[in-house]
């Protein structure tokens, strides 16, 4: 029986969303192949509590779980020979990590250990016809996306960014739970000591998690505009998403809202675009979206190629009008509830 396993990072006591997507994902693979395939998800944890239950519920049908107070604080040089030791017993032949920060340390921690390759920041994965993984990788900048494959070890390992594949329920029912051994489980390193976990929220909505996502590339030309781009996002009651070249200009200053490769992967319901040429790196981060709506001067842009609507104008002029159209639009709406509450 052939294994595609998924880690199962935690975060704050819940399993990440990226493992989720991985989950629906390796649902996904599993159907490439013609026999039975288990679908396993690794959890190494103080305390389990109902986390298996949210594995069961996206797919896994068996539940690896380490279970000790030495797995509070996550360290690579704890986690990884128990996860190494796991493989040996078990032989998976696929191994999925999100390419978060654990999951960008552990995979290659555990790869070089047991001696196999890993794909890192994949944005897609599929079975070739000869039954081996295919992993995509943006490769020059994003430029072009390259095909990497394992053909000899095992397992085939792969990171995954958050965001590229949907998180969808299953039908599994009552997975099973085995026990990982712990015996030989090393403290943590010594000179790693946990002072103090902080959990921040910014008021800011995450751009992964927004319906609408107004986006500014170069075009854009200035951080006022940027600043303009900001308040359309939160009138419309969304997000503001950036390229790579806002960063650099620095009229963002939030690597959190860079949309493509090297960013994040969204599915908004709206995307819309303001001074983005569509190069291949972005797109691949937006492609998903629901209604796409760009603006640009260049009307050979190639972001006007996966957009249902666009307008060859200048943003300089679009922009504040679309603010006060919002604006206007919000107050008119105000106006109407008081008259109706009288």
């Amino acid at each position: 029986m052939k294994k595609i396993w998924v880690y199962a990072e935690e975060v704050q006591g819940e399993i990440s969303k990226v493992t989720l997507e991985l989950l629906s994902k390796a649902k996904e693979l599993a159907k490439a192949f013609s026999h039975e395939v288990e679908i396993g998800a690794v959890l190494l944890t103080k305390g389990i509590g109902e986390m298996t239950e949210t594995l069961e519920v996206y797919g896994a049908e068996v539940v690896y779980a380490g279970e000790d107070d030495r797995l509070e604080a996550y360290c690579h040089t704890t986690y990884a020979p128990v996860l190494a030791r796991l493989i040996k017993k078990e032989d998976p032949d696929i191994f999925l990590f999100g390419a978060t920060q654990i999951g960008s340390e552990l995979a290659p921690t555990v790869a070089a250990i047991v001696k196999t390759g890993v794909a890192a920041h994949c944005v897609d994965l599929r079975i070739g016809d000869d039954g081996l993984l295919i992993s995509e990788v943006p490769a020059f900048g994003g430029k072009i996306i390259g095909e990497i494959l394992i053909p000899k070890c095992r397992p085939q390992m792969a990171s995954i960014k958050p965001g590229t594949f949907i998180a969808t329920e299953s039908c599994v029912k009552c997975s099973v739970v085995k026990k990982i051994d712990l015996t030989g489980l090393e403290d943590a390193d010594k000179r790693l000591i946990p002072l103090k976990t902080c959990v921040t929220k910014s008021e800011a909505k995450p751009i992964d998690e927004a319906e609408i996502v107004i986006a500014g590339g170069y075009g854009l030309c200035c951080s006022e505009n940027w600043s303009r781009l900001q308040e359309l996002a939160e009138l419309l009651g969304g997000a503001a998403g950036s390229t790579r070249p806002c960063l650099d200009e620095g009229w963002a200053d939030n690597e959190q809202t860079m949309i493509g490769t090297s960013g994040k992967s969204i599915r908004p319901k709206v995307y819309m675009g303001f001074g983005i040429s569509g190069a291949t790196h972005h797109i691949c981060g937006m492609k998903d979206s629901g209604l796409v709506i760009s603006i640009n001067k260049d009307k050979n842009a190639n972001i006007f190629g996966v957009s249902d609507y666009y307008a060859v104008s200048d943003v300089n002029e679009i922009l504040p009008i679309l603010i006060d159209l919002v604006r206007s639009s919000k107050a008119t709406a105000a106006e109407k509830g008081e008259k109706e509450c009288h």
